[in-house]
């Protein structure tokens, strides 16, 4: 009976992480017409079978005017996804971001390719 409930209180966690992935391309760099996914700011999504979420993120730059808003609207817009229970981000400067990290379609986006 205690497995029966377990099973009921855990979720599909890759279904979660993709829709948290979906919820972070509605978040855009004010000054870089690009989501935050595509930018390449998102390290890591993690997500645990009780919706506990993890996300590892950077900036574009230690002085991005931005750093104070874009971890808390990624945070929100993590919370929004059914199945989520919690959300920390982390935002971190190892490795430093760069154009490389950008996905194709943001570097097309930008005039890159």
């Amino acid at each position: 009976m205690a497995e029966n409930k377990n099973r009921m209180n855990s979720i599909d966690t890759l279904v979660v992480e993709s829709q948290v992935v979906d919820a972070l391309r509605t978040c855009f760099d004010p000054e870089i017409p690009v989501n935050v996914y595509d930018l390449g700011l998102i390290y890591e999504v993690k997500v645990d079978e009780k919706g506990s979420t993890e996300i590892r993120m950077t900036l574009t730059t230690p002085h991005c005017p931005a750093a104070q808003m874009l971890p808390s609207e990624v945070e929100a817009k993590a919370r929004t996804v059914p199945g989520v229970s919690d959300v920390q981000v982390e935002v971190v400067w190892d490795p430093p971001w760069d154009p490389s990290k950008m996905s194709e379609a943001a570097k097309l986006q930008l005039g890159m390719l």
